[in-house]
């Protein structure tokens, strides 16, 4: 890379910022890149202002090989900033990238017109910016799947949360019920947010109920002891809801111990139970009026 072809880009960058912002506006717009629907235009056009203004100071430096170098730190930050808030509004990894590249054409043309009676400086000064240009394109799609995966986990783990709610039934009285498929992830979820409850309202009984789980196994019927003992450990009995008929016949089947844990067919069975082991009563208004 010539000093010549360094020194021109940051030299027309220089002159003619405001034409090269008005081009890849339009650029962008006719290409189709313009999501009015997950972003306000001024938005874009902001970001566009920002992201020339700190490119065409970093040209200053004449260092285009490599993005890494310090005086392209506040262009890798901005982009950092871009490609993290589209990730959150739903932009795609290809719809990011491309805010970079549809910048090459106007750049492009305005090489084109500034050197158009000196080809070899043309073609160098063309694949420098292009070089360039690549290397910022390839960080935003960087940047952005690690954006996007840290959101995915998050909503996994907030999914994971409102799947595993736990219902204070009466004083002293949880319900845990629990539906769909168990894996690890979610019985530590499950362990972990029945364990909070208990500490923050101090029950004494707690009912699991399965009738929602489709299936019991092993691993499964093993999520469940490890659940009820960890209960036990803070000083709260667990009963286990939901047993019907094909659920039990499985757990005969496995051979599984359940012996040390109190189950019933109905969330109302266990109810009943949990009322007597808290020596409580309901009692109809009719039986009291007799």
């Amino acid at each position: 890379m010539s000093l010549s072809s360094t020194s021109k880009i940051a030299d027309l960058l220089e002159k003619n910022e405001t034409e090269l912002l008005r081009n890849w506006l339009t650029e962008l717009e006719a290409s189709g890149l313009r999501r009015d629907d997950l972003m306000r235009s001024t938005e874009l056009n902001q970001q566009c202002h920002e992201f020339l203004r700190m490119f065409r100071s970093a040209a200053q430096h004449e260092n285009f090989s490599d993005v890494q170098a310090p005086e392209w730190g506040s262009v890798r930050q901005l982009l950092t900033d871009i490609s993290r808030d589209r990730a959150q509004q739903g932009f795609t990894s290809s719809e990011v990238a491309t805010f970079i590249f549809s910048f090459k054409k106007p750049l492009f043309d305005q090489l084109k017109r500034e050197l158009a009676q000196q080809n070899d400086l043309l073609v160098e000064s063309i694949w420098t910016v292009t070089d360039v240009l690549d290397q910022l394109g390839l960080w935003t799609t960087e940047v952005f799947q690690q954006a996007r995966e840290k959101v995915i986990l998050r909503q996994q783990q907030e999914l994971l949360e409102l799947s595993t709610p736990v219902v204070k039934l009466w004083e002293g009285i949880l319900a845990l019920p629990m539906i769909g498929t168990l894996d690890s992830a979610r019985t530590q979820v499950v362990m972990e947010t029945l364990l909070q409850q208990i500490v923050e309202t101090g029950s004494q009984v707690v009912i699991i109920d399965i009738t929602g789980v489709p299936t019991v196994d092993t691993l499964v019927a093993q999520y469940l002891l490890k659940t009820v003992e960890a209960a036990r450990l803070m000083g709260t009995d667990c009963i286990i809801s939901g047993i019907r008929p094909q659920i039990a016949q499985t757990i005969v089947h496995l051979g599984l111990d359940l012996s040390g844990v109190i189950t019933k067919a109905t969330l109302a069975d266990a109810f009943a139970i949990a009322l007597k082991k808290r020596q409580l009563t309901i009692v109809s208004k009719a039986s009291q009026s007799v």
